[in-house]
């Protein structure tokens, strides 16, 4: 039958099955002021061609990270992305798989989730690891709910160099639940006093490594602070390569770690989708949410692989559920794997190394420019700069001459006119001599 629209009395008998009077009773618990009162001036009708014409000269109108010397993290980073690693993940098979909900007849799904979780796992330090989640701010926030449900607590304490969009998340949901956030204000220099900040009512504390700003830090005594009251610690991780080269979060004393894996194997993509890493100690495994997948053998003997532990919602009541939130990004999971794969160990220390000789160099020329600071005494491949004019009307300068030269603060941060005048700097493998030339020669127009 071919599909044909709703009629009118089609919908009056939808709305009156609901018991609502018209449509806008639907969206009666959305803000008057974010609502859209007017359509939107655009044609009703158009051809493909006309509408293909039209993106077109809309998208010529932004500047592509891939065609101009590219300066910008703060939780989203450029990195190389090898062809085949595209080329894999699009076979049919991968490419529209889903949830193993019949795990018997998923053994190549499970396969690869086990291999991810195994990944996950050796680079943050940690027992076991997930078998993802949506990104990393989410991650972070689930790491938070599941914190209070192991110390039967319902504070978390935030760091300031946690990333502003991860604490608003972790905000979010912890107002639907009641529980407390207590966040720092935002630290530029990374000398915080967290530990003080620590109390008998903590349920974990939430940092940042590297933080925000780009500082690099042991987390060792905020852990034991932490365990001392009887609180864990939850590490943020937002650039996963920074673990080819630091001492990882387990190494510190994290109790879990809860990552973004965009910059392994998944490319900007207009800000997702992306990947959330999630790992913990094997004494807390049995209130981690999302999937665990296992390996055993069959009755025959023969490796085969299983789902250990499934407390969504949607495998379990939902009262006993740990999230109704998560899933696996399986084909973004997927992508990290084959790409780290291919790196190995080897490779992932030396792309890391890369990273920060780049990041470096960088700091290094740009700390010689009139009117530019470096606050960063340690740093992987990103780093803050204190200007002498305002970092927004900075970087868009940069931008019209021709080079993303990084992240205001105060897009992130509007109401801190402190931080103003600071732009979150990353370089990565993908940077040149040329980039960084550009770059340092675009700022002294720029600030003169």
């Amino acid at each position: 039958m071919r599909y044909l629209p709703l009629e009118a009395n089609d919908r009056r008998t939808m709305l009156d099955r609901i018991g609502v009077a018209n449509i806008d009773d639907l969206f009666a618990a959305v803000p008057a002021d974010k609502l859209m009162h007017e359509l939107p001036d655009v044609p009703n009708t158009a051809s493909e061609m006309a509408v293909e014409q039209q993106l077109k000269r809309l998208s010529s109108a932004s500047v592509s990270a891939g065609d101009v010397p590219f300066f910008c993290g703060a939780g989203a980073y450029r990195h190389h992305v090898p062809a085949s690693v595209d080329h894999l993940i699009q076979r049919s098979e991968f490419l529209t798989s889903y949830t193993p909900y019949q795990p018997e007849i998923a053994q190549g799904t499970l396969q690869v989730l086990f291999e991810f979780q195994t990944q996950v796992a050796l680079i943050t330090g940690m027992d076991v690891a997930n078998a993802s989640m949506y990104d990393g701010s989410t991650a972070t926030a689930e790491a938070v709910l599941m914190a209070h449900r192991l110390t039967r607590r319902k504070k978390a304490l935030v760091s300031g160099g946690l990333h502003p969009q991860y604490r608003d998340v972790i905000t979010t949901l912890s107002h639907h639940g009641g529980d407390l956030v207590t966040a720092l204000p935002p630290d530029a220099t990374g000398s915080e006093d967290i530990i003080s900040a620590i109390d008998d009512a903590t349920s974990c504390v939430v940092v940042q490594y590297p933080d925000f700003f780009g500082s690099v830090r042991d987390l060792s005594a905020i852990a034991k602070a932490a365990h001392d009251k009887g609180a864990l610690l939850v590490v943020a991780v937002t650039e996963i390569v920074s673990l080819g080269a630091l001492k990882s979060p387990g190494e510190m004393g994290a109790d879990i770690v809860a990552a973004e894996g965009q910059s392994i194997g998944n490319g900007l993509n207009f800000g997702g989708p992306y990947v959330g890493l999630f790992a913990c100690r094997q004494k807390h495994v049995r209130q981690m949410p999302g999937r665990l997948c296992g390996e055993t053998v069959d009755a025959d003997g023969k490796r085969g692989f299983v789902l250990t532990l499934s407390t969504r919602e949607q495998h379990i009541r939902r009262e006993k559920a740990t999230s109704n939130i998560c899933t696996n990004s399986g084909l973004c999971a997927l992508a990290f794997t084959i790409h780290l794969t291919l790196l190995g160990e080897r490779g992932f220390t030396q792309l890391a190394a890369i990273n920060h000789a780049n990041a470096v160099a960088l700091a290094d020329a740009l700390s010689g420019v009139p009117g530019v600071e470096v606050l960063n005494d340690a740093f992987f491949n990103e780093f803050t700069l204190r200007l002498c004019k305002p970092g927004h009307q900075v970087v868009e300068a940069l931008a019209e001459k021709g080079v993303l030269g990084g992240v205001p603060v105060s897009r992130l941060e509007p109401e801190r006119q402190e931080l103003a005048d600071l732009v979150i700097v990353a370089s990565t493998e993908l940077n040149s001599d040329e980039d960084r030339s550009e770059f340092v020669a675009a700022l002294k127009e720029v600030l003169a």
